[in-house]
């Protein structure tokens, strides 16, 4: 996908709160505007949206966050997302992350402390799954790390592992996925500070870094990362608030920019995206300045495929606020659309 293929945009949302499921909205192709053109209600809590890609064309898949857990596909070859078979439950409490690889959906069960593989059927729909990896370990969090909670998962670009990040046991697990069998083999752990609470990492768009956002400490942890031997090793840490937030913060989402050159990490509490400079390595990481988000909570930030566009969901004020983006990496708000429960926005 280029700057010019997106011209959708789909926005996951909390129906518990009050969401109406996946919206689907257009997106102007100068400015990055949003303008709401539907909505698919079929799944409860579908808070977080992956792509992946079929010979028939895109498929839209989401988590139901809920204490069953399940995930859904949905056809968006079309103007109107086709639902891909009912909902599949994962055998997992609250699916909070997936992504697609090697014709397999992975998810990460936050509730379960769990990996979930499921086939993916020629057309993209998700099968029952193949295969369960449970994490094992706590951390020192009484209230948030009393048990692994799984909360993201990451395929590697080269395609040959999953990273799936733990906050409850402060790690970051690399799985080897048998495309043959559908199972997950653990092959190396990352471990972090007690009590960092790892949430979500990104990887540079060179591929040899990674950047781990702490929740429950707001951190950014610089890696390496070494896709031929499958190993993760943290090499610094940048605080992102060095005097201290000032109130009670929760990290959620961090995104690098197209050319490597800035970090931007939503910072709910505060309600603001930071923006953190990278040297040309990739391995020094900077807080340069932060920015309003443009409403409340914001649980997910999204780049648009070009590079110009910065898009985040504000869960409790019910919107998606959108933000220029140009070689300063400071966001410049440019408007907003309103979603309720807003979580997590995807491009096709």
């Amino acid at each position: 996908m280029n700057g010019t293929d997106a011209v959708r945009a789909f926005i996951g949302c909390f129906t518990s709160a009050g969401g109406r499921g996946i919206v689907q909205a257009a997106v102007d192709p100068r400015t990055g505007a949003l303008t709401a053109a539907g909505t698919v209600e079929t799944v409860h809590n579908p808070s977080y949206l992956a792509v992946g890609h079929r010979e028939r064309g895109p498929v839209l898949y989401c988590v139901s966050e809920t204490a069953q857990g399940a995930v859904a596909g949905f056809d968006v070859s079309g103007p109107v997302p086709r639902p891909l078979g009912e909902p599949v439950p994962t055998g997992a409490a609250d699916p909070t992350h997936l992504t697609v690889c090697q014709d397999h959906l992975v998810t990460a069960d936050y509730g379960s402390g769990s990996v979930t593989v499921l086939p993916l059927a020629a057309d993209g729909t998700p099968l029952a799954p193949s295969g369960v990896l449970r994490h094992e370990g706590s951390g020192p969090d009484a209230e948030r790390q009393s048990a692994p909670h799984a909360h993201q998962v990451v395929r590697d670009p080269s395609g040959g592992w999953v990273l799936s990040v733990d906050l409850g046991t402060d790690s970051v697990r690399v799985c080897s996925l048998d495309p043959g069998t559908g199972q997950l083999t653990l092959h190396s752990v990352m471990g972090l500070p007690p009590g960092t609470g790892p949430r979500h990492l990104v990887l540079h768009p060179r591929g040899g870094h990674a950047y781990v956002l702490g929740e429950l400490r707001p951190t950014v942890t610089v890696c390496r990362w070494d896709p031929a031997t499958g190993v993760l090793r943290p090499i610094a840490e940048c605080p992102l608030f060095p005097d201290g937030a000032g109130v009670p913060v929760q990290p959620s989402a961090p995104v690098v920019s197209r050319d490597g050159r800035h970090l931007w990490a939503a910072v709910r509490g505060t309600d603001t995206i930071v923006v953190l400079s990278l040297d040309e390595a990739g391995e020094v990481a900077r807080v340069v300045t932060s920015v309003p988000c443009g409403g409340r909570w914001p649980r997910d930030l999204a780049l648009h495929p070009s590079g110009a566009h910065l898009y985040a969901a504000n869960e409790r004020s019910g919107d998606v606020t959108w933000f220029d983006v140009d070689a300063t990496g400071v966001p410049r708000r440019a408007g907003s659309l309103a979603v309720p429960a807003a979580s997590s926005v995807v491009f096709v």
